[in-house]
């Protein structure tokens, strides 16, 4: 008998469950084994095996891209996911620098990127044309020791990186989570989250498709559609970045009391709510608890690692933390000197070792070396642990500020700017300086038609925060500069100064 990943052979069991639901219909697994099959028929073609060549992957969240990762991890191939909005440059560097040789589309970004493969003489499979076989044929064996997927860095702070997982990195990235969370069969979610990033693939669609669970997608948020649907009970678990929560508060807010009542009521009948891809402020924390009596679930993950830090499931939820370490995962701090942090409250880099790390930087060894202190990677993240809970500080090189001596979080004095009525958004960073080394610079988006400037922020935080941390500079923007998931692109907010100088 044919030695199948877990994934799939999991999925058998669930026959004529439903998988996937949307207004249109539904899809079971059974429909979804069946189809990634012919799909893999395909891929195959005269092949044997594609012996984990890389298939790029372009469509919206559902049963069509669920089919086509699936057909590619049967034929033996490596699924590359690309962002569905990004650039024809975009897709051109992802693409060629991991040598995908197919692309699978959905109708509508087969007809966009349709000539990209023409002009870099990729195969195109449109999952809207006709043409496939008329049924499966034999499909080879896959141990979990291939790679199974290259997704690329956001970008954040350098050009984007293949990461390569192993089928049993993913596998040890969801049956951490699914043991963790307490997935089961009776749940249901939605989906509206990108499906180019670690967020959509497996915190949601993987680990639901794993515990036989039902996932509702959606091509992009639209809170009045989420928010009917979560009246009607549709919905069991939750999962979602910062700023989409940042929306529903507001629409929350604006609705009418009986509305409002209703929202917050459904809302309460959830069994999980999850935000992560993202820091969440504890303010934002605060507030959703406030308005709907449900305490979010931060957890801390990244593309390398998949989730290795989360907030209980049963237990305290800290505002402001990202929890304790995932099954399987083991989690030190190391500080400047070299020293492993064995005290609280002293600042370290995370770092992580474990089944679910991923394989290597794809064609990047220095890259990938220089990421491990021997079987620990290195997260590139600050934390320290209070009271037992991890709490991260920011990235070592764009959120760490050191200014007149003092080392400062600027996820910590973002999140004190954030509780001023008239700041929306925010973001801080460290700008040279010939006194203070660096001086702390905040970056603020106004709410409405409120006016904030530096002597009166300054005045006010200083009942907030020591006076180390307090702004030194400041510049008001309509909006901050952020990635596909919604984070904030610090390299982006820091150009804003080469343009006009902050007020000081």
């Amino acid at each position: 008998m044919l030695q199948e990943l877990a994934l799939i052979n999991r999925a058998r069991t669930n026959g004529d469950a439903v998988a996937f639901r949307t207004t249109a219909g539904i899809h079971t697994y059974r429909q979804l084994l069946d189809h990634s099959a012919v799909l893999a028929a395909a891929l195959l073609d005269d092949a044997a095996d594609l012996l984990e060549a890389r298939v790029a992957l372009l469509a919206p969240a559902g049963f069509d891209f669920v089919a086509a990762q699936w057909a590619t991890w049967r034929a033996g191939g490596v699924t590359v996911p690309l962002c569905l909005s990004a650039t024809e440059a975009e897709w051109e560097y992802a693409l060629t620098d991991s040598g995908a040789g197919v692309v699978i589309a959905d109708a509508g970004s087969a007809a966009r990127v349709g000539p990209l493969c023409a002009r870099l003489g990729l195969r195109l499979l449109n999952l809207g044309g006709t043409g496939l076989p008329a049924g499966p044929r034999s499909l080879p064996e896959v141990s979990a020791g291939r790679a199974g997927m290259i997704l690329y860095t956001s970008g954040t702070t350098s050009k984007p990186k293949g990461v390569v997982t192993t089928h049993a990195n993913i596998q040890a990235q969801i049956e951490s989570l699914v043991q963790a969370w307490e997935w089961s069969a009776s749940d249901r979610i939605p989906l509206f989250l990108p499906m180019h990033h670690i967020h959509g693939i497996i915190n949601v669609t993987s680990c639901a498709l794993w515990s036989g669970a039902l996932i509702e997608p959606f091509t992009r948020f639209d809170s009045a559609t989420v928010l009917t649907r979560l009246q009607a009970d549709a919905y069991t678990v939750f999962m979602a970045v910062p700023t989409i929560y940042v929306k529903l508060i507001q629409a929350i807010e604006a609705a009418a009391p009986a509305e409002r009542a209703a929202i917050v009521a459904a809302f309460g009948r959830l069994r999980l709510m999850v935000s992560g891809s993202a820091a969440l402020p504890a303010s934002i924390h605060e507030k959703w608890t406030a308005l709907t009596g449900q305490k979010l679930l931060e957890r801390y993950g990244m593309t390398e690692i998949g989730m290795g830090l989360s907030n209980p499931y049963h237990g305290e939820r800290r505002p402001g933390a990202v929890g304790l370490p995932l099954p399987g995962v083991d989690v030190r701090l190391k500080g400047e000197s070299g020293a492993i942090v064995t005290r609280e409250d002293e600042p370290g880099e995370i770092q992580v070792r474990g089944p679910a790390v991923f394989r290597a930087y794809w064609n990047r060894p220095e890259a990938t070396a220089e990421s491990f202190d021997g079987d620990w990677f290195r997260t590139g993240d600050m934390a320290v642990r209070e009271r037992g809970y991890y709490r991260i500080m920011g990235r070592l090189s764009v959120d760490i500020i050191k200014s007149g001596g003092y080392k400062l979080s600027a996820l910590e004095i973002e999140a004190a700017l954030l509780e001023h009525p008239d700041i929306l958004e925010c973001a801080v960073l460290g700008l040279p300086d010939a006194t203070w080394g660096e001086a702390v610079t905040a970056v603020v988006v106004p709410k409405g038609q409120a006016v904030v400037e530096l002597p009166a922020l300054r005045e006010w935080c200083k009942a907030r925060i020591s006076p180390y941390k307090i702004p030194q500079r400041l510049k008001v923007v309509p909006q901050l500069p952020r990635n596909a998931m919604g984070k904030v692109t610090k390299p982006a907010v820091r150009d804003l100064f080469t343009e006009t100088p902050p007020a000081a």
